[in-house]
C-alpha cells in the first residue's frame, strides 16, 4: 500500500497534531484527498496521520486575520507569508501522531 506523504516544518507540524491548527498553508492549490503521512521536515520521519479533507480558495490578507485560528500563523507574519505565496489552504481533519 502506498501512501501520499506532506513534510512540514516546525512549529506547524507540533501544532497540526496537537490539534491547534488545521490549515496547512502552502504555495499550491491541490486536488489529493484522501489519509496522507505527515513527515517532520529534516528527520525523514512520519510522524503522523491526517485526512486531507479539502484545498481552499487562495487568502488574501484580509482573509488571513479572519482565519488565524485555523492556521495559527501570527499576525505580524502574514505580509510575509503572502508576499511568498503560502496561500493556498490544505484542509486537514483527524490529524492524530503516531507511537514511537
Amino acid at each position: 500500500m502506498s501512501m501520499r506523504g506532506l513534510v512540514i516544518r516546525e512549529p506547524w507540524i507540533s501544532k497540526i497534531l496537537g490539534g491547534e491548527k488545521t490549515w496547512e498553508m502552502r504555495s499550491v492549490a491541490t486536488k489529493v484527498r484522501g489519509e496522507i503521512a505527515l513527515i517532520r521536515q529534516g528527520s525523514g520521519l512520519v510522524v503522523g496521520l491526517a485526512r486531507l479533507v479539502d484545498c481552499r480558495p487562495p487568502l488574501d490578507r484580509s482573509s488571513y486575520m479572519d482565519h488565524a485560528d485555523r492556521h495559527a500563523i501570527p499576525a505580524e507574519t502574514h505580509d510575509e507569508v503572502i508576499a511568498n505565496r503560502w496561500v493556498h489552504p490544505w484542509v486537514l481533519a483527524d490529524a492524530r501522531p503516531l507511537q514511537k
